[in-house]
């Protein structure tokens, strides 16, 4: 191959991915919600503060269910048969379904329970620190299974499916994943041919879905003809196993963790699905995808939160009552550190699950960005505190009658499914650069037109000056907050300023600039966790609810968390201007060299 077809063949690769990326932002809501915000250097306020809180009446109805959840977890959930047998009973699963936590947020005139997301994080929260196979179980059937048909179903789909998928007499799934399409979800290769009589002919294969052989719907999704215009687009369809056509290739893959879900292999060879099992609308099978995975992601921070939890007690535990050199483990500094920053964390997760949920409840359309870092946030730091609780737990944790051996197997696989974290962490800094990307180039657009472009000149100069000149407002109540407050409206401003001077220096190369996205998007994620630890601390120091001991605990450990948090935030900034990236590329090219 010469240079010259070299470089063609470079351009259209780019001109590829510069579309695709596009038709993935495009489908995202464009409103100016917390995350995009913190891009633009500003903090829209009313989506962290107040803290959002349960009503009284769904406070007491939610005690009462994780009362009845704790009871029935204690008596019939045995995390270690499900482990060991690799396989969730049944009778788990119908216990469950009693409880109504197969339906938990689905409407009571379909048998759901009609709770809140708040309230079902805190029942997957309870379940994530028992069992990660049953929460992932649960979060399958419901967050993401029977979730696309609450949001996208026709009233006729929801009559035909919903009454026995809320029970749990029937169970779901959700298809998306194949060989050429994980994270990469527009990627779909399943096709979907019509019929001269207007139904569908769905061939393909699906593999790593979780319920997918004993489920008895699934949403599928597959490629569809353009209707007027070539090309393809993804539609979602409700499959049945019992279409002629349906195969179950390999029912329960062998897994390193979360051996009791069901994980399948499956194929669709000619099977005919009825122009009726079309959910939501034709060509629009990407934003279904995309709308239900924000769900799951939200309830994946809950479970995380519950197993961080556990992390947290048995490291505490064991820390207490450990002895070595004539002293506990706790006493010695190294092990203080692990446990301080495991509880700064957990605080910090719950903190940010709670309000991620809440922005579901209240209706708002533009959350995608904020579940996207929680999920990554929360699985990061949780692989970190699993580890961390392993290691001081020693040598005793590394066999198999202890908890921590099936946890840290378990925990391995949150930072893939559901979108795997360093894509996810391109998806958070591209997205949060589209809005300011866009607008300095409709200025570099009409600085080619001086006469009829100067309005918009002058906009963005009389911005830029005011945007310099202040930092974005942070409101707290309490008086002792107040330096808090005021050092992350300071690092708000500082990563919007960061995000410009980013924009300037790569142009479109910006896509391709993996290492810096990674800076600005942990810098917002690290943002986005303090504003909410801040709004937390802010209510529990203000309302008095708490008893002072348990007060001044969170306050000290919501301060440790804000202090860490910094540090981080101002390494990452740094790094944009001080780093060694040319040479890890240097290097990785020549590892890639040596292996060919």
């Amino acid at each position: 191959m010469n240079a010259t077809s070299s470089t063609t063949d470079f351009r259209q690769q780019r001109e590829q991915q510069i579309k695709q990326a596009e038709e993935l932002l495009a489908s995202v809501p464009q409103h100016l919600g917390i995350g995009k915000g913190l891009f633009w250097g500003k903090f829209v306020a009313d989506w962290i503060f107040p803290y959002p809180r349960l009503s009284d009446a769904e406070q007491a109805q939610t005690e009462q269910s994780l009362s009845e959840l704790k009871k029935f977890c204690d008596e019939h959930l045995d995390p270690e048969r499900i482990d060991r047998e690799a396989d969730i009973p049944r009778e788990v699963i119908d216990g469950l379904a009693r409880l109504g936590v197969l339906g938990m947020t689905a409407p009571a005139e379909v048998g759901g329970r009609g709770f809140s997301q708040m309230a079902y994080c805190r029942v997957l929260e309870e379940i994530g620190g028992r069992c990660s196979a049953t929460s992932i179980f649960v979060n399958a059937h419901h967050s993401i299974g029977i979730r696309a048909l609450l949001l996208f179903g026709t009233d006729e789909q929801k009559r035909r499916w919903l009454p026995e998928l809320v029970s749990a007499q029937k169970l779901a799934a959700f298809a998306l994943t194949e060989p050429e399409a994980g994270s990469d979800a527009s990627n779909v290769q399943t096709s979907a041919t019509p019929t001269s009589d207007g139904d569908f002919v769905l061939n393909g294969e699906k593999r790593y879905i979780t319920n997918g052989a004993i489920a008895d719907v699934l949403t599928v999704m597959a490629r569809t003809p353009n209707a007027g215009r070539s090309g393809t687009s993804v539609t979602a369809f409700l499959v049945t196993p019992d279409m002629p056509g349906f195969k179950v290739v390999e029912a329960r893959m062998p897994k390193v963790g979360i051996r009791g879900t069901a994980t399948a292999r499956l194929a669709f060879e000619n099977m005919r699905v009825p122009a009726a099992n079309i959910l939501g609308p034709l060509g629009k099978g990407l934003k279904v995808a995309l709308t239900v995975l924000d769900f799951g992601r939200t309830t994946f921070g809950a479970c995380c939160t519950g197993a961080a939890k556990t992390c947290l007690r048995l490291a505490t535990e064991h820390a207490r009552t450990r002895r070595q050199f004539g002293r506990t483990l706790g006493e010695f500094e190294l092990v203080q550190k692990k446990l301080a920053r495991m509880a700064a964390w957990t605080y910090a997760m719950e903190a940010m699950t709670t309000i991620t949920a809440s922005l579901i409840d209240r209706g708002l359309e533009d959350y995608m960005l904020e579940t996207a870092m929680l999920k990554v946030y929360s699985t990061e730091v949780l692989w970190t505190m699993v580890n961390d609780a392993f290691q001081i737990h020693g040598g005793a944790a590394y066999f198999t009658d202890r908890p921590l051996e099936r946890m840290l197997r378990d925990a391995r696989i949150n930072q893939i499914g559901e979108g795997a974290n360093e894509v996810l962490t391109s998806f958070i800094a591209l997205t949060g650069l589209r809005g300011p990307g866009l607008r300095l180039k409709s200025v570099a657009d009409a600085a080619k037109r001086p006469w009829s472009g100067l309005g918009i000149i002058g906009r963005f100069v009389s911005d830029q000056v005011a945007y310099r000149l202040q930092s974005p407002a942070v409101s707290v109540r309490s008086p002792l907050l107040r330096p808090a407050a005021d050092e992350l409206s300071r690092r708000i401003h500082r990563l919007g300023l960061a995000a410009q001077r980013t924009l300037f220096r790569h142009r479109e190369e910006v896509l391709e600039r993996q290492l810096d996205q990674e800076r600005l998007a942990w810098t917002a994620m690290e943002l986005f966790a303090s504003a909410c630890v801040l709004s937390r601390i802010d209510s529990e120091m203000t309302d008095l609810r708490l008893p002072s001991d348990e007060l001044d605990r969170r306050v000290q450990t919501a301060i440790y968390f804000l202090s860490m948090s910094a540090r981080r935030i101002d390494d990452e900034l740094m790094g944009l201007k001080n780093n060694d990236d040319a040479q890890l590329r240097r290097v990785a090219s020549g590892g890639r060299q040596s292996s060919e």
